[in-house]
């Protein structure tokens, strides 16, 4: 890459409280990937993406993504996966696309365990993406299929705003579906 931030100068943690609801608090820890991405765990996150729409972030049609997409995925130029773990157990995954051309950052394919849904994991996932993302290039974005109305409003509480219909329509020229684009102001 060519803003020198990768390899060693990526590997941080960044950590976030997580209160459930008895009230005991975990750090929630953003863990890079890179070339250390174990078959095991590409496993662990191709099972969470058991329903098609899922599925269909890793380009295969129903779940469970088998692990060699995941890392297929994971391998392409440009990408920066993360998993978001409490204490050692990865609990969610989300990747950065760098496009240094466009000067911009797109999270992608975040996804939270199931099984773990609905306890802000997925905002903490979001936010920590989101703060590492910024330390690339300002313009920070998203897509999410426009009924995914939980994951909406995750990516508005980090402060992700819609962006006009002119850029959605624009930005939609190429993809599979319409999504609903977000960007994170600057």
């Amino acid at each position: 890459m060519s803003n020198g931030r990768s390899g060693a100068n990526l590997l941080r943690w960044i950590d976030h409280r997580i209160y459930r609801r008895n009230m005991e608090t975990k750090t929630a820890r953003l863990q890079p990937q890179g070339d250390g991405f174990p078959h095991s765990l590409a496993a662990t996150v191709g099972r969470w993406a058991s329903a098609p729409l899922d599925a269909r972030m890793w380009r295969v049609d129903a779940g469970p993504v088998p692990p060699g997409q995941v890392l297929a995925c994971a391998g392409e130029a440009d990408v920066q996966p993360y998993t978001l773990r409490l204490g050692d157990e990865p609990v969610a995954y989300g990747e950065l696309w760098v496009d240094d051309d466009e000067s911009e950052v797109e999270l992608a394919r975040l996804i939270v365990d199931p099984e773990r849904r609905g306890r802000g994991l997925g905002r903490a996932l979001t936010q920590s993406l989101a703060d590492l993302a910024v330390t690339f290039h300002p313009a920070v974005f998203l897509r999410v299929r426009p009924d995914n109305e939980v994951a909406i409003g995750c990516y508005q509480s980090v402060g992700f705003q819609r962006v006009s219909a002119k850029s959605e329509q624009e930005w939609n020229t190429d993809q599979p579906i319409a999504y609903a684009w977000f960007e994170l102001p600057r």
